[in-house]
C-alpha cells in the first residue's frame, strides 16, 4: 500500500542540509556542440531558481565530492548532454523527437505533444549525460511534471546497452500524484520496487546513492527506499538519463493533453 514520503520517510542524515518538503530507450541520439558547463550557487532557497532552491553546496554529503553540476541556463544543453531521437526501445507507439528538448529560462522541458512531422502522433524527449558515465555515486535532479500522461522518469542506464540492469529513482505513471523507484536486474529482469503518494506537480529533489553494496533512493531530503541485494546492484559504468515516454495502447501512460517533464539542475558526487 502506498504511503505518503513525508510520514514514513528516513530522515537522510548523509546531507548537511535539509531539503524542503514540497522506462528506457534503445533510440539513437543526436549530438550536442560543446558547451561550458555553469558552475551551480551553493544549496539555498533563491528567487532566482525556477524551483526557488539552488543546487547542494559542494560539501553538502559527507564523504562525498561534487563531481558535475548543471543549472541549465542558457538554451542549450551543456556540454556531455545528448537528445533522444527515434522509436524507444519497447514502445513501438513512441518516439522521442529531439526538438522536443527545449532549454529555456533556466530549465530543461521535456515536451510531450502531438508533432505535425509524426502525423500527428504523441511524441516525446529524452536526454543523457552520455558524455559523463559514472560507477558508482550520488545523482541529484530537481524537477516537476506538467500535465498527466506520459511517464517521466529520471534513471541510470548502463553504457554497454545490454539490458538490464536499469535504476529508476523517479517513474510517474498515467497519473502525477505517486512516484516509484525499480532496479531491474538479471536477464530474466527481475525487479525491486517501491510507489508512494507524491505530487509530482510539485517541485522535488530526486535522488539516488549507489554503491558496490547498496542502491538508496531520497525525495527532499528522505530516504524512501533501499536495495541491498548483490544481485540487483549494477556493477559497470552508467549514465544519467531523463525522459517521457507515451506507450500508448502497451501501457495506461498515454497522454490525452500536451504535457511537460521539467528539471531545474541536475547535480552528481563521487566517493572522496
Amino acid at each position: 500500500m502506498s504511503r505518503r514520503i513525508a510520514l514514513v520517510g528516513t530522515l537522510l542524515v548523509a546531507l548537511t542540509v535539509t531539503l524542503p518538503h514540497a522506462a528506457s530507450a534503445s533510440a539513437t541520439k543526436s549530438t550536442v556542440s560543446r558547451t561550458t558547463t555553469v558552475s551551480c550557487s551553493p544549496h539555498t532557497p533563491s528567487s532566482s531558481e525556477p524551483s526557488r532552491l539552488a543546487p547542494l553546496a559542494a560539501n553538502a554529503v559527507p564523504g562525498y565530492s561534487l563531481a558535475y553540476c548543471s543549472d541549465f541556463t542558457g538554451s542549450r544543453l551543456p556540454w556531455g548532454w545528448e537528445k533522444f531521437s527515434g522509436v524507444p526501445g519497447g514502445d513501438p507507439s513512441g518516439y522521442f523527437e529531439p526538438s522536443h528538448v527545449v532549454v529555456h529560462g533556466g530549465v530543461v522541458q521535456i515536451k510531450t505533444y502531438r508533432d505535425p512531422s509524426r502525423g500527428k502522433s504523441w511524441a516525446t524527449g529524452g536526454i543523457c549525460q552520455c558524455g559523463a558515465p559514472r560507477t558508482h555515486g550520488a545523482f541529484f535532479v530537481r524537477s516537476k511534471s506538467v500535465g498527466a500522461g506520459p511517464d517521466d522518469v529520471e534513471l541510470l542506464w548502463p553504457v554497454a546497452h545490454v539490458w538490464p540492469p536499469e535504476v529508476d529513482f523517479n517513474e510517474s505513471s498515467a497519473h502525477p500524484l505517486s512516484s516509484t523507484w525499480t532496479v531491474h536486474f538479471t536477464t530474466k529482469n527481475k525487479t525491486k520496487e517501491h510507489t508512494a503518494l507524491v505530487n509530482l506537480k510539485q517541485w522535488h529533489t530526486w535522488g539516488v546513492f549507489w554503491t558496490p553494496t547498496t542502491l538508496m533512493f531520497t525525495v527532499d531530503g528522505f530516504i524512501w527506499g533501499k536495495v541491498r541485494s548483490s544481485r540487483a546492484i549494477p556493477t559497470g559504468p552508467m549514465t544519467l538519463d531523463i525522459q517521457s515516454q507515451t506507450f500508448c495502447g502497451i501501457m495506461p501512460e498515454c497522454p490525452t493533453a500536451p504535457a511537460s517533464f521539467e528539471v531545474d539542475w541536475v547535480q552528481e558526487f563521487t566517493k572522496k
